[in-house]
């Protein structure tokens, strides 16, 4: 049987079904909570922004048209709460520390982690992992979501640029600047790039 598609579910869920909702809950809640974790640094304020935006998709269902960019629609909805949040909070409150990690999102870090050379031993790799998450709310906004977007969600820079409401180009610049500065907060903390010297 062929993988249900995100735009099947939103036509049976325009059509009255709750379990498609439930499916969409079961797929997408873990990388929802990851991008809000990374941008806010606070577990329980990812949990709620994550329902918020699980609940816009409910009751926004109509809105949505089957072209194959649920993920993108979903993440817009994702990005315009987190700006939402980002108004209501003082910068200061935004920046603290995390108050507990999910294993999902210590995966997700490991994964950017092992672009740089550091002993294989996983505490020391979860170590690293955890000073790039700490690193990326010192990046400006705009290039942490763009970030978090690409490498957390697993979206393709058009569909960031589409969240983003920014041209691919605009989305690739973000994401390189992103990149490079957390290479150069990395190298000053003595840890290299693989591949680099």
């Amino acid at each position: 049987m062929d993988q249900v598609t995100d735009d099947d579910l939103m036509i049976r869920l325009q059509s009255g079904d709750g379990d498609a909702f439930t499916l969409l809950v079961e797929r997408h809640q873990g990388p929802l909570t990851g991008f809000f974790v990374r941008n806010t640094r606070d577990v329980q304020l990812a949990e709620d922004l994550t329902q918020e935006t699980l609940l816009k998709v409910y009751n926004q269902a109509w809105d949505y048209l089957p072209l194959g960019q649920f993920r993108a629609w979903m993440y817009r909805i994702a990005r315009n709460l987190l700006i939402d949040d980002y108004r209501r909070r003082s910068h200061d409150a935004l920046i603290r520390a995390s108050k507990g990690r999910k294993e999902e999102d210590e995966d997700a870090m490991a994964r950017l982690a092992g672009d740089f050379a550091a002993p294989g031993d996983l505490v020391q790799r979860r170590e690293l992992a955890a000073l790039v998450d700490r690193l990326l709310a010192e990046i400006p906004e705009e290039q942490r979501i763009t970030f978090t977007l690409h490498h957390y969600a697993d979206l393709r820079l058009a569909e960031v640029a589409q969240i983003m409401e920014i041209p691919v180009a605009t989305c690739k610049s973000r994401l390189r600047l992103a990149r490079e500065k957390l290479s150069e907060k990395l190298r000053a903390r003595g840890l290299q790039p693989v591949g680099q010297d």
